[in-house]
């Protein structure tokens, strides 16, 4: 039986980004280096095959630093952690190595900056995700108020409209953060905002690759976890680009091909945290159901890589 054809557009760049990389690294070579059992708190990236694997050669995955034992080294997730956690892991005399991407530690960075000469700081964020958990932790209860959409800006009430500062996500959608940013300025004009915005450059580019490709598709999967949040915002990119059905797939068996027939165009893009075997796993179900042409859309080149920490760099 003859395949239907389908064009196959594939976002480049798509996929894992060098924070991403640079925290598995640093989970692969604590295994290395201390043999297993290390801890990770929280989950290293948000996709469960990254997760699974890593557990497979040794890695223990737990939600607060109470559940590690002393002896053990510990891992903090890519997201960033609250400043009580490392000093918790200090004041046991735990080994502890710290994966929060260089972005997010820039956030944290810019977060304390601003605190120290007197500003009270505005989050963008979701509520509850691990980096925003992590940035507001960076100083005390009530000195980062949260924000996660414009109507939220109308009724946040700061200490001193004068004396304002904000930071972002890493993870959002650009566009929607774009609203946010100009409510925060149009209601407190005195707020200072980061020198560079705070949203990754791998979270922008991937958005950009998704509205370049989402106008020509039928459909679109973004591969990516529930809980990842560039993941999601992806399929929220694609669906205002144009593309009428964009889903998020873990994997190709997650596909639901009922939704899918008739079409003509399929376009693949998946967040900062799945891997290319997933990806290339969702490419291989549509060339067993159709003869594809795959068609790059290509809108940026990656060349970023982050240092793993100098302690899993030195021979023990």
């Amino acid at each position: 039986m003859t395949k239907p054809p389908l064009t196959l557009y594939l976002a480049a760049p798509r996929g894992f980004c060098a924070g991403v990389d640079r925290a598995i690294k640093i989970v692969e070579m604590a295994l290395e280096k201390w043999g297993a059992p290390v801890y990770v708190r929280h989950e290293i990236v948000h996709n469960k095959f990254v997760v699974d694997g890593l557990r497979d050669k040794g890695a223990v995955f737990v939600e607060e630093l109470h559940e590690c034992p002393d002896d053990r080294p510990v891992i903090f997730s890519a997201h960033g952690v609250p400043k009580a956690v490392p000093a918790a892991a200090a004041k046991r005399e735990m080994i502890y190595v710290d994966a929060t991407c260089p972005l997010v530690s820039k956030v944290h960075i810019e977060a304390q900056r601003h605190a120290d000469n007197g500003l009270q700081m505005i989050m963008i964020g979701h509520e509850g995700h691990p980096e925003t958990v992590g940035t507001m932790g960076q100083l005390p209860d009530g000195e980062v108020l949260l924000v996660e959409t414009v109507a939220d800006v109308a009724t946040v009430t700061p200490r001193d409209p004068q004396k304002l500062a904000f930071v972002t996500q890493t993870t959002l959608s650009v566009d929607d953060t774009k609203d946010i940013v100009a409510a925060l300025h149009d209601r407190f004009p005195a707020i200072i905002g980061p020198h560079k915005e705070d949203i990754c450059y791998a979270t922008t580019n991937r958005q950009e690759a998704v509205k370049a490709m989402a106008p020509k598709c039928d459909a679109m999967l973004v591969v990516g976890a529930p809980n990842s949040s560039n993941s999601r915002r992806l399929v929220e990119v694609g669906a205002r680009a144009g593309c009428d059905y964009a889903q998020l797939v873990q994997r190709a068996t997650d596909i639901d091909w009922r939704a899918l027939d008739g079409i003509a165009s399929m376009g693949i893009t998946a967040g900062a945290s799945a891997p290319e075997v997933l990806i290339n796993e969702v490419i291989d179900a549509f060339k067993n159901r159709y003869d594809v042409t795959v068609e790059m859309v290509e809108t940026a080149v990656e060349n970023v890589e982050f240092k793993v920490p100098r302690v899993l760099r030195e021979t023990a």
